[in-house]
């Protein structure tokens, strides 16, 4: 089964291209063959027009939050969505994004679904550092278009499955199982911050995920070759490409079904992005200050307490209590 791990990016170019890793399963190994550069769009378009049957993980967001969605009053099903989205221009974007956060209290100016919380990855709807809003802009359309499959969210060629992958959380996953006290930060897109640290904690990574110090049900294997592009590209794109290869379902297990809706389950949680909510049916959302207390972003260790005397809400507990019951990652959950 061919696994493609894609780290995207709203804006590709010669020298920040969206980078794929590509993956053949073969029972418990993942054999990374390589790394693709795509330079534009046409050849991203490409990669999803190829025959399957075939896995992707997509660093970049599929939905935006109910909250949101239902504030603007914009289509509830996700290919309405999707294509309602794209239709506007980045200026509209912003001047409805900009007001409903205008709108809000500090604090709470961000909505975010359930998948972020549960990865640390940011809001869907944040335009900069990261813009991942027009990550999603970019590419949901294009998943759309390719007629690919999105698990309980849209019934498209099943043979082309196409999933949320997160490299930030596997990078944690690898620190907790490594035994560090955090995700080191190892990737800079300023060649200023590119710094020998950066390159070791590359290379520590990298040596990590081979010997499997993640809790998944594969183990990476990759050549030398693509070993050393992981460790010397600064920027880190080749190593989260090759993360969300890692990162995606096991389709050649007998678990696949399972697998890959699970994954689909924890990833694309909230009812408009695409699911209902993973946790506790109701609220969706939570401030940016409380989510930054009580979850870590992508490259920040790990803060949660399952033992925090504080009182929790609902949600946070189900969330320590599957914290609890799942301490490291499997497939059916990553």
């Amino acid at each position: 089964m061919r696994i493609l791990g894609v780290d995207f990016t709203s804006a590709p170019r010669r020298a920040k291209p969206i980078t794929v890793a590509r993956a053949d399963l073969e029972g418990a190994a993942l054999r990374v063959d390589g790394v693709d550069r795509l330079a534009d769009f046409a050849a991203f378009e490409a990669l999803l027009a190829e025959a399957g049957p075939w896995v992707g993980g997509f660093d970049f967001p599929f939905g935006l939050p109910g909250e949101l969605v239902d504030a603007l009053g914009w289509p509830d099903a996700w290919p309405s969505l999707i294509a309602h989205f794209a239709s506007l221009s980045r200026d509209e974007i912003r001047v409805h994004f900009d007001a409903f956060r205008q709108a809000r209290p500090a604090g709470r100016k961000y909505a975010t679904r359930e998948a972020d919380l549960f990865s640390g990855a940011h809001p869907s709807m944040k335009l900069v550092n990261p813009p991942v809003g027009w990550m999603l802009k970019e590419g949901a359309p294009r998943l759309l278009a390719a007629g690919v499959h999105l698990p309980t969210l849209h019934d498209g060629d099943r043979s082309r499955i196409a999933l949320e992958a997160y490299p930030g959380l596997l990078m944690r996953q690898v620190a907790r199982h490594a035994g560090w006290p955090r995700a080191p930060s190892y990737k800079s897109d300023q060649r200023a911050q590119q710094t020998r640290a950066r390159r070791e904690a590359r290379y520590a990574l990298v040596r990590a995920i081979e010997r499997g110090a993640h809790g998944l049900a594969v183990l990476p294997k990759l050549r030398r070759s693509l070993r050393e592009a992981a460790v010397e590209d600064g920027s880190g794109d080749t190593l989260d490409a090759i993360a969300c290869a890692v990162h995606s379902p096991m389709p050649g297990s007998a678990r696949s079904c399972a697998s890959v809706r699970s994954m689909s389950m924890c990833r694309l949680s909230g009812v408009y992005s695409p699911l209902r909510s993973l946790i506790t049916p109701g609220t969706r959302t939570k401030s940016t200050r409380e989510r930054k207390s009580k979850l870590p972003m992508i490259g920040e260790p790990d803060r949660i307490s399952t033992e925090s005397p504080l009182k929790r809400s609902t949600r946070e507990w189900a969330i320590a209590r599957q914290r609890r019951r799942c301490p490291s990652p499997n497939v059916s959950w990553l």
